[in-house]
């Protein structure tokens, strides 16, 4: 998997830089199927993970997005990406590869159809926060989009990954080294039954839509599970964690975060079983020549690349520890320690939401140690607050904002 997971990391650094995430939010306003089409469309190759999806489609929502349009993105986002469709081809062929996207998306039009016809939205709903700065969408950030890409790829995204990738090649291994030949075959093979189960393992699991390839790739290779069931997985994998569930039950309401779940498993149940239809009409071909084609020499260098890639995205991040940079003269100055972030993707939300609020001059967040520091005047101890937990994580002061007498 390794060229395609170094080629999918380059896309997804360019998708990075060429679609902001004020252009998604520019397009998903309406409430309506159009918006909910092109909510679904834009998740399917944005390089999101579950975790760092949440604060992306809270952002979304703040910004005027309809409901239908925000749980679409929500459900088609953290499934696939550029990487992720490129490690499917290399471990699972063409077929896979080329379905999983088509059922990401039919899983947001799904969903987000649901939640239109679930019921008009209140005007109040509907009521959006000031559109982003330009200097708060782009992190401020002046290098050229080549770089910025390069960087968001190969840097970025790899330190984010890298660790749940790592751990989801051990279960493969594990799965390939001490699970007998077609173990499950018998058992579970093909049909509702055995994608009950596999997206009952996936749920609880905390895998992002690459790591869990090769997990998938083991269970149909060694396991003898059907491309079907292995789908099911992939799709509730990713797409399920505690997190995401509790912000949607708050932002969005508990009808959505009902019909977000019953989303996740009418289409992990009805992608796989047209998916394992697709296969028996197609002549299916060996899914184990996909997983053992290692050797040539250019895996054996992309493999080496990727070590090192990985390897240096699990290093601690050298940077200026947060608030080394000190209070602003003659303005205010807050600490506070942030759970719930998880990613890069999580401290730049948080920071961007920091930055709308009034009075705030400079913020800076450290993922580690979930801390952040806000530099401005009059700062508002509840609001900062509040921007911060309209995105689903949560807040413990360590030194408020000093309030006027």
């Amino acid at each position: 998997m390794a060229p395609y997971l170094l080629f999918g990391f380059f896309a997804a650094g360019m998708l990075s830089v060429l679609i902001s995430p004020k252009t998604v939010e520019d397009h998903l306003g309406p409430r309506g199927m159009w918006s909910v089409f092109k909510a679904a469309l834009f998740g399917v190759p944005l390089p999101l993970c579950s975790c760092g999806v949440i604060p992306v489609a809270v952002s979304l929502r703040r910004h005027g997005a309809s409901k239908g349009a925000t749980t679409a993105f929500l459900l088609s986002t953290p499934q696939t990406g550029a990487d992720s469709i490129l490690v499917t081809f290399s471990l699972l062929g063409p077929v896979f590869a080329v379905f999983r996207p088509v059922a990401a998306m039919l899983t947001g039009l799904l969903g987000g159809g649901m939640v239109n016809i679930a019921g008009p939205e209140a005007t109040a709903e509907r009521e959006a926060a000031p559109q982003c700065t330009a200097s708060c969408c782009t992190d401020g950030d002046e290098r050229n989009r080549i770089t910025r890409a390069l960087v968001y790829g190969f840097v970025t995204l790899p330190r984010d990954l890298a660790p749940a990738l790592v751990v989801g090649l051990l279960i493969a291994g594990a799965i390939s080294a001490v699970v007998p030949d077609d173990y499950f075959a018998g058992a579970l093979g093909g049909g509702i039954v055995a994608m009950l189960v596999m997206m009952l393992v996936g749920i609880p699991m905390y895998v992002c839509s690459t790591a869990s390839v090769p997990i998938a790739a083991a269970m149909i290779g060694t396991a003898g599970v059907s491309p079907g069931a292995a789908l099911a997985f992939l799709i509730a994998g990713p797409a399920t964690n505690a997190a995401t569930i509790a912000t949607i039950w708050r932002t969005l309401g508990k009808r959505t975060a009902v019909i977000y779940l019953l989303t996740i498993a009418l289409s992990a149940i009805g992608c796989g079983l047209i998916l394992d239809w697709l296969f028996a009409q197609t002549a299916p071909y060996v899914i184990e020549e996909h997983i053992s084609h290692g050797g040539k020499p250019l895996g054996t260098i992309s493999a080496i690349v990727l070590f090192v890639v990985l390897g240096a995205g699990m290093l601690p991040e050298r940077k200026r520890a947060v608030g080394e940079q000190g209070p602003h003269e003659g303005g205010d100055s807050a600490e506070m320690t942030i759970t719930g972030m998880t990613c890069s993707h999580c401290t730049k939300r948080v920071r961007a939401a920091l930055l709308e609020c009034d009075g705030v001059e400079a913020a800076e967040v450290d993922l580690k140690p979930g801390r952040a520091v806000v530099h401005g005047t009059n700062l508002d101890a509840e609001k900062l607050r509040a921007a911060v937990e309209q995105l689903g994580y949560g807040v413990e002061w360590e030194t408020r904002p000093t309030e006027d007498p």
